[in-house]
């Protein structure tokens, strides 16, 4: 008797490509998904909010936060925290003003010098983390707290000078007369620069896979060859220089405040965990932190557009931070 082997059911093209489809889907991040049910939600209260001048407003608002986060992702999947970034946006702001006096011929070399100022600031939580073995969590804490109490020192806390015009832009201008658009944002072209600069040195460079060795198993990693130590520290460095960069825009797009940083540490840390990077290291991406910034930022104007007190964004900010890092303990678990 002979058994006749029954072909395999041919799938229908249709169900093909769905089935092509719901992967895609799946590959997706689910940040951008509540990202765009909760811009949805905005629309829904404010159809003003999608037109593209108030849509473009919107990420202008966003890039300061942004870009701390696509820093601060750096040191995260690394396996370390960087508390000392609003610290960082509060001295930018600060000691530009002071130094600037508004004047215009300053703003050039005065931007290179809060760049190599990142820097240092970047070197020394680095060093102190991996030299000296101190926890990233302390080592930024203390960071924080000096330049918190510097700036104050210098200042008397009152900030004195002011920023100049073309430092100011920055932040505030554009490009103007584009059609469709009133202003295209200088803030949301740096944005963009930082933010592909950054994804591409993460995701198609050795450097970048070094950081997610690095925070995936230290030793194995500094078996491989990595050195562990100059990886975390240049991804302090990073984090730092971001750091600049969104005080640079803050300064411009709001004046001169001693309090232009405040909270911006655990923002750009809620942003990059609501993203999906595991708090212990080895996972994350740029792309993902951006839009965990931008999902915070709309849900901050959610809240306005209820009318819920601006200290609800803590409450908001701490249910994100333990509910995703619960959550990706959770999948970490399920996956071994």
């Amino acid at each position: 008797m002979t058994i006749t082997e029954e072909p395999a059911p041919v799938v229908p093209p249709k169900d093909a490509a769905g089935r092509r489809a719901w992967t895609a889907l799946r590959a997706v991040p689910p940040i951008w998904i509540i990202l765009v049910v909760v811009i949805a939600v905005l629309t829904w209260r404010n159809p003003v909010f999608i037109e593209p001048d108030s849509f473009v407003n919107f990420l202008r608002r966003s890039a300061p936060l942004a870009i701390l986060a696509a820093g601060q992702v750096y040191v995260i999947i690394s396996g370390e925290f960087d508390l000392s970034v609003g610290a960082l946006v509060t001295a930018v702001v600060v000691i530009a003003a002071r130094l600037s006096d508004g004047e215009a011929a300053n703003t050039w070399w005065l931007i290179l010098l809060l760049l190599a100022g990142g820097v240092l600031v970047g070197l020394v939580n680095g060093l102190v983390t991996t030299r000296l073995r101190v926890p990233s969590f302390i080592a930024t804490l203390g960071m924080l707290l000096v330049l918190n109490g510097a700036v104050f020192l210098w200042s008397g806390g009152a900030p004195r000078g002011s920023l100049a015009d073309n430092f100011r832009q920055l932040g505030r201008r554009g490009i103007e007369g584009l059609p469709g658009l009133n202003i295209l944002p200088y803030a949301l072209l740096i944005l963009i620069a930082v933010g592909v600069g950054l994804w591409l040195l993460l995701g198609h460079s050795r450097f970048g896979h070094q950081v997610y060795a690095a925070g995936g198993n230290q030793r194995a990693a500094a078996l491989s060859g990595v050195d562990v130590r100059r990886v975390r520290t240049t991804a302090f460095v990073i984090s730092a220089l971001c750091a600049v960069v969104a005080g640079i825009l803050l300064g411009g797009a709001t004046g001169v405040t001693a309090e232009a940083g405040v909270g911006y540490e655990f923002q750009a840390i809620a942003a990059v965990v609501l993203g999906g990077a595991v708090l212990g290291g080895g996972r994350g991406s740029v792309g993902a932190a951006i839009a965990g910034a931008l999902t915070l930022q709309a849900l901050f104007s959610l809240l306005n557009q209820f009318g819920l007190a601006q200290s609800l964004r803590q409450v908001v900010q701490g249910v994100i931070i333990i509910g995703a890092a619960a959550y990706a303990a959770r999948r970490m678990r399920r996956s071994g």
